[in-house]
């Protein structure tokens, strides 16, 4: 047997339902679909909140219509690049989708970028129009001359409703206003959607210079039906136009940028929190609106298990990086749901895989939960490939993950490169598969370390530091050892909870991962610090703590 025969497809089963093998034929249409059914079916349904601020799936397909007829007044047309600068808010979502129904594709860029990453943003997509808070405006001004910008549209800054300025320099619009005066206006833009893109995000910025990732119509809307359609189909009538989304991400990820879409596409309210990193207000919204998905990283999850929420009906979905088991039995303990996760990727659009057992627990069908990051979704193809010579890998085997499948992007701007003649994208994380399908996840390839050529995954070691009772945060990077040219030692970066700041010693982890742990595992400094970088997109910033800690074995020399 090998993964052509799709093991997985045995595990396809909600309790005692069986799920679909496939979803196919998808839709061969434009995204922009999704709302308009929504604000047909369910047009009185709230859509979007924020705080007290709510808009009903018809509202937002109006002024995403207004929206989409501004767009093209500008000179918007199928094919251009709208940049979505933009924090978490209401204008977020329905820029969105005017954009989309523009014919043109999304570009979210994080209001976080440093001017060097925004320039790179807008130059490599070619985006001639930009959406920004008021706030950003003189800076984004300052900026695009380097650019191809053509105009500039401002929302009000968070917690305002107006515009403070009361003239706008020329090329400057006022979102409010534009939609105030297209409202009842609509465009008609013939997409093709194979080719078309709805979205172009950049990604791996934090290893390097990022790249453009192309989302076409087709592939978002083929993972919205391989998503929570597929995975909670036969409970889709307690749930379709009836339940809530909390997004406690940033919008601008693909991640959260997703799940707007497949909000629409089951008309689910979408409850955004305004600051992902404010997870006191994150945990009251919790207690307040009791949502059915919460969708969530590991870093925020971290900092969720602090608080005693209390038992909540909440189902909660972690995705982004790999789940410390410790965090996970630390959030179940009090919340007293399992935690669902998943596994993809920008390029996946983004759901790779699934954990049907996970989701399978919380409806009460079934008594035990098998852990992983679940199974390929319908339709889709993974391969474990040997990182040397590119073959498969038996099963149970650590090698890189390949996915190929109808969600799996065009291929990175502007050439649609990064994929095999055959379909296939290299993942660049190391995973593995089990006898009933179901995929784990190691390690980044390039987060490995090499001990004097062994094999050293960092989030091994990270789960095993992450047992200590006083670690909020944990970060195993490997750095050059002195002594051995390309060789590298391990080195532990942890960040205490409050409670036992300055009352953990290096020896406390050393002496733990040493009974857990392969002697060349186990790492040869451990560093505390009170803050750890963390990415744009709310990871933790390994990167960054290479550099900083590159020469520290020679310095403790």
């Amino acid at each position: 047997m090998n993964y052509s025969d799709k093991p997985w497809l045995k595990s396809y089963k909600l309790g005692p339902y069986k799920l679909k093998a496939s979803c196919a034929p998808y839709p061969v249409e434009p995204l922009w679909k999704v709302l308009d059914k929504a604000a047909e079916v369910n047009g009185r349904k709230t859509a979007v909140q924020l705080d007290e601020k709510t808009m009903s799936y018809k509202e937002l397909k109006q002024q995403a219509d207004a929206f989409a007829s501004a767009l093209a007044g500008m000179g918007i047309k199928r094919g251009d690049r709208v940049c979505l600068f933009l924090p978490n808010c209401i204008e977020f979502v329905i820029g969105d989708w005017g954009i989309i129904k523009s014919g043109a594709a999304t570009v979210p860029t994080s209001t976080a970028r440093t001017d060097e990453g925004l320039v790179h943003e807008l130059t490599q997509s070619g985006a001639r129009v930009i959406i920004c808070c008021e706030a950003d405006l003189q800076r984004v001004m300052a900026l695009k001359p380097q650019t191809a910008l053509e105009n500039i549209i401002i929302a009000p800054d968070f917690g305002s409703e107006e515009i403070k300025n009361a003239s706008l320099p020329a090329g400057v619009a006022e979102f409010k206003k534009l939609i105030e005066e297209n409202m009842g206006k609509a465009v008609a833009v013939e997409i093709d959607p194979l080719n078309d893109l709805c979205e172009l995000s950049f990604t791996g910025g934090a290893t390097g210079l990022p790249k453009g990732v192309m989302i076409t119509h087709f592939n978002r809307y083929a993972n919205l039906i391989q998503g929570l359609a597929w995975m909670m189909e036969p409970l889709s009538r307690a749930i379709i136009g009836k339940s809530s989304v909390f997004i406690t991400i940033p919008l601008f990820h693909s991640y959260g940028h997703a799940l707007v879409h497949q909000a629409a596409h089951w008309s689910l309210r979408v409850i955004i929190a305004p600051d992902p990193r404010d997870i006191e207000n994150i945990v009251n919204t919790i207690k307040e609106h009791r949502p059915f998905l919460i969708p969530t990283i590991p870093t925020q999850l971290m900092r969720i298990g602090n608080y005693k929420i209390g038992r909540v009906n909440c189902l909660f979905f972690s995705g982004s990086a790999p789940l410390p088991e410790s965090v996970r039995e630390a959030v179940m303990k009090d919340m007293g749901n399992p935690i669902a996760e998943g596994y993809g990727l920008t390029e996946t659009a983004p759901i790779a895989t699934l954990n049907p057992s996970a989701f399978s627990k919380i409806t009460g069908f079934m008594s035990k939960e098998k852990r992983g990051l679940g199974v390929p979704v319908p339709d889709t193809d993974f391969r474990v490939v040997d990182t040397a010579t590119g073959e498969d890998v038996p099963f149970g085997d650590t090698g890189e993950i390949m996915i190929r499948g109808p969600q799996v992007m065009k291929g990175y701007w502007p050439d649609a490169s990064g994929l095999t003649q055959e379909g296939w994208f290299h993942t660049g994380d190391l995973g593995y598969m089990d006898s009933e399908g179901f995929f784990y996840v190691t390690d980044r390839i390039k987060d490995m370390i090499n001990v004097s050529g062994l094999k050293v995954y960092s989030t091994k070691v990270d789960e095993v530091i992450f047992r200590h009772p006083g670690v909020q945060m944990v970060v195993t990077i490997g750095v050059p050892d002195p002594e051995k040219e390309g060789s590298e030692r391990v080195v532990a970066i942890v960040r205490a909870k409050e409670e036992f700041t300055g009352k953990i010693t290096a020896e406390e982890i050393i002496n733990l991962c040493k009974e857990k742990l392969a002697h060349y595992e186990v790492p040869k400094v451990v560093v505390f610090k009170d803050d750890l970088p963390m990415t744009v997109t709310g990871k933790l910033w390994k990167k960054e703590l290479r550099e900083e800690f590159k020469d520290i074995l020679g310095k403790k020399a």
